[in-house]
């Protein structure tokens, strides 16, 4: 038995709604930015498919997704249809000239390892990373843009 543990965070960006669209709208650059991702794939054949390889340390987890929404300049929404459970999305606010993106994550962990490790720490470790994931993203899209 498994239970969802989901995270939200935010930042804003100085660039325009329709450049940070256009960086997470390319889904194989995500590694750039996002520590514990090492690669994202996508088929030739079913551009709605992604193959995910996280690392952290001694641990790497694969996974496919599949897009389930799409509202441009809105909301990418996902789901993990094989590996790691896993679902979430990014979300884009236009602030007319800066851009506000928000990404919520959920994941699925056993019910063993919630027991042994607590859920604030790991709540924490999870929270902090993404975070600074997403200001990774603010500086790599302020550097592209210049």
């Amino acid at each position: 038995m498994s239970d969802w543990l989901e995270h939200s965070v935010q930042v804003e960006v100085e660039v325009p709604i329709d450049y940070v669209w256009s960086l997470w709208s390319d889904l194989e650059q995500m590694p750039k930015w996002m520590k514990w991702i090492d690669a994202v794939k996508i088929p030739e054949d079913d551009p709605e498919i992604s193959i995910w390889t996280l690392k952290s340390g001694i641990w790497e987890f694969n996974w496919k997704s599949r897009i389930v929404k799409v509202i441009p300049h809105q909301i990418i929404e996902w789901e993990s249809i094989d590996g790691l459970p896993n679902r979430g999305a990014i979300r884009f606010y236009d602030r007319h000239g800066s851009s506000i993106v928000k990404l919520t994550i959920a994941y699925a962990i056993p019910g063993v390892l919630r027991i042994i490790m607590d859920n604030l720490f790991l709540r924490n470790i999870v929270e902090s990373t993404i975070q600074a994931d997403m200001n990774r993203f603010r500086d790599y899209a302020l550097q592209r843009r210049s």
